[in-house]
């Protein structure tokens, strides 16, 4: 398989199921957004040293492939081959979220992103899964998409934060909470 077809050399791309949208469409930014939160989450794969930590972030790259490719078809192309993300996977994100809160202490504060690489790296993921997010959003105002991509990444990028706070937590970063700047033009209450 070649790499590079020339059909895109003129700003446009196919989408799966046919046809073809210039390379600034909604649809191609969302699923792009959704590509840099894999590929932000294969660096942390390569970071991670934990073999159920990692199980589970593989486990959530080739959900994103899902997600991606249900992005890149039309609700009414005809295929049968796109698999589309499933409520099952939502379902598995929340339950992990809710064991991994278990073991940390309450969030009191915000806080700053940060702690180990690893760490700060599930935290940029979490920012580009939520710029998807938003994409997503924008596109779903314009074309129908299958509802349970937008609760998808709404999830993942939650599972991301709380992730991040796992991993920080066991390696005993220390969070560092976001403290307003003292503003001498603000009187105090």
């Amino acid at each position: 398989m070649k790499i590079y077809t020339k059909t895109g050399d003129l700003g446009t791309t196919a989408l799966f199921g046919g046809g073809r949208v210039p390379k600034y469409h909604r649809r191609v930014a969302a699923y792009g957004a959704v590509d840099e939160t894999n590929a932000v989450l294969g660096l942390a794969v390569a970071l991670c040293t934990d073999p159920d930590l990692r199980q589970k972030l593989e486990r959530v790259q080739a959900e994103l492939f899902e997600v991606g490719a249900d992005l890149a078809t039309p609700l009414d192309a005809k295929t049968s081959y796109v698999v589309r993300i499933q409520e099952t996977s939502i379902a598995r994100l929340e339950q992990e979220i809710d064991a991994w809160e278990a073991e940390l202490p309450p969030l009191q504060h915000f806080i700053l992103p940060g702690g180990s690489p690893l760490g700060a790296t599930l935290h940029m993921a979490r920012t580009v899964c939520r710029r998807a997010e938003r994409d997503v959003a924008a596109l779903a105002a314009q074309e129908p998409l299958q509802p349970a991509t937008q609760r998808y990444l709404n999830r993942l990028s939650d599972w991301l934060f709380v992730l991040a706070r796992l991993v920080n937590h066991r390696q005993g970063q220390i969070e560092t909470p976001w403290k307003p700047p003292l503003r001498p033009d603000v009187p105090s209450s």
